[in-house]
């Protein structure tokens, strides 16, 4: 009895500390939210944000979105030409990028570079005790430096999903139309009458809102709670990744289910 109610008792211990955990996070949040005023108030440090975590981002988005375009041309054409359907690939590289890989894709390296950044830089400030000397100065690093950095990830995220849905559409013509034989116009005019603005471009804006704000916070939160330490910023990075990377994954799965179900 006493080895059974020393585990129970460690299992409580360990759920009361996650439980805690959650509510500061959730906390946290409301209360970067609730600065949304003073961070419009003071744009230049949110658009400072967009420039750092957006404009930085864009070669590896770029790069990433033309051989993700290569990969569904070739892919699509292949099974496509099967059926018959060969001149179809256009619609189906458009729907593909639009809907699901361009938010995913993007949001999961919009977290490995923007992410890992931003905590980095909050864990750093935290370790070299930056935060708590704007405190002791009466300047709240919540409204100074926590917000700005959300909102302009929050801004980001979506212009570099679209960037990458567009620049996947021109890798794909590239492959189906000029390397593969593809007719021109069947290619556009597929994409144009099957690509349908609000269920598909708006669904694929709403997914990448959801996860800008998701990679943006997780981000700020590990940085905010690191250990000022060395280890602990390395450490509090590498959950960024990882926990950045499961969340979109999940929210992926829910957000596609509720749009079709809708």
């Amino acid at each position: 009895m006493t080895i059974i109610s020393s585990k129970l008792a460690g299992i409580g211990r360990a759920l009361r500390v996650k439980l805690a955990d959650i509510g500061a996070a959730t906390r946290l949040f409301f209360q970067i939210l609730a600065r949304l005023p003073q961070s419009l108030l003071r744009f230049g440090l949110v658009r400072d944000q967009v420039y750092f975590l957006g404009n930085h981002s864009v070669s590896l988005i770029g790069v990433a979105g033309l051989f993700v375009g290569f990969v569904l041309a070739l892919q699509g054409y292949y099974t496509l030409q099967r059926y018959g359907s060969a001149e179809a690939v256009g619609l189906l590289v458009a729907l593909s990028l639009v809907r699901e890989l361009g938010p995913v894709v993007a949001a999961l390296l919009f977290a490995g570079r923007a992410g890992t950044s931003l905590t980095a830089e909050i864990g750093l400030m935290k370790a070299g005790e930056q935060l708590t000397a704007m405190e002791m100065m009466a300047v709240d690093p919540l409204t100074r430096v926590l917000a700005p950095r959300f909102w302009g990830g929050v801004i980001a995220m979506p212009l570099l999903a679209a960037l990458f849905s567009a620049i996947g559409v021109v890798g794909g013509w590239l492959v189906a139309v000029v390397l593969i034989g593809i007719d021109d116009g069947s290619f556009w005019s597929q994409m144009q009458g099957g690509v349908d603005v609000w269920a598909d471009v708006g669904n694929g804006v709403i997914k990448s809102l959801v996860f800008g704000v998701t990679v943006t916070f997780v981000a700020l939160l590990q940085g905010y709670t690191a250990k000022p330490t060395p280890e602990g910023v390395a450490q509090a990075t590498t959950r960024t990744v990882v926990v950045s990377s499961l969340a979109v994954l999940a929210l992926d799965f829910v957000l596609t289910a509720m749009m079709f179900s809708i």
